[in-house]
């Protein structure tokens, strides 16, 4: 008895835990923009709830979500979303209270969305991931959300996150695992590397350089391993 009870409690508790969470805000949003959204996407041969992947560069104040292709592995860029503030320069986030936004590649999941945020909607981007733990890097509750204001996080407009929250949720709703959010200074293009090739973090862009490329060439998100404090990929 009390075993069977114990396997209703893990069900119910499985269950729970892969819904995604909700509001009264995000319920109101999804009826004044889902069905719109949707039928955008239709109208540019994409799928609502298709995966996605965001990837975003500081110094354009550019966030773009990118939408895999009907029946293909490959993804497109569907739209570009102009970063209203970021706080901090071109390089990582070091450590808790240094108002860097972070560089790198993470992961959302269902547990990281955030439809109560103060600052509208969000998605918590799970910093610090493994790579950086295994430097020591600190830092709590790093967002991509609305609002406009900054403080170590990437800040939309509220109409912007608005969209990006709602393709990324239906994406998790319709089976994605996780959403790759990859972030970085610029676009790791030669022109744009040996510009900043005396930069004290070149060695740093130089290994994000190499998930850059492979996304670059392949429009498919690689795989991303940590492997002696690095970031290593698979195709």
């Amino acid at each position: 008895m009390l075993k069977n009870l114990l396997i209703l409690l893990l069900c119910f508790l499985v269950t729970a835990c892969a819904q995604l969470p909700t509001s009264e805000r995000l319920e109101n949003v999804r009826a004044e923009r889902e069905q719109e959204i949707a039928l955008t996407l239709a109208d540019h041969g994409y799928l609502y709830g298709a995966p996605v992947f965001v990837r975003g560069f500081k110094d354009e104040g550019v966030i773009e979500l990118w939408i895999q292709r009907p029946e293909q592995k490959t993804f497109a860029l569907y739209k570009s979303y102009p970063i209203c503030t970021f706080s901090g320069d071109l390089g990582p986030k070091l450590a808790e209270g240094d108002e860097q936004a972070p560089e790198g590649f993470y992961r959302v999941g269902k547990g990281q969305m955030n439809p109560w945020s103060r600052e509208h909607l969000s998605f918590n981007l799970g910093f610090p991931n493994e790579y950086d733990e295994s430097l020591g890097r600190t830092g709590s509750n790093l967002m991509i959300h609305g609002g406009c204001a900054s403080v170590g996080c990437y800040a939309m407009t509220d109409e912007a996150m608005e969209e990006i929250y709602l393709l990324v949720e239906a994406a998790l709703r319709e089976g994605q695992k996780t959403v790759p959010v990859h972030l970085f200074p610029f676009r790791l293009n030669a022109r744009n590397m040996a510009y900043y090739q005396n930069h004290e973090w070149m060695p740093f862009w130089e290994n994000l350089k190499q998930g850059y490329d492979i996304f670059e060439l392949s429009h498919i998100p690689p795989n991303v391993d940590v492997r002696k404090w690095e970031y290593a990929f698979r195709k």
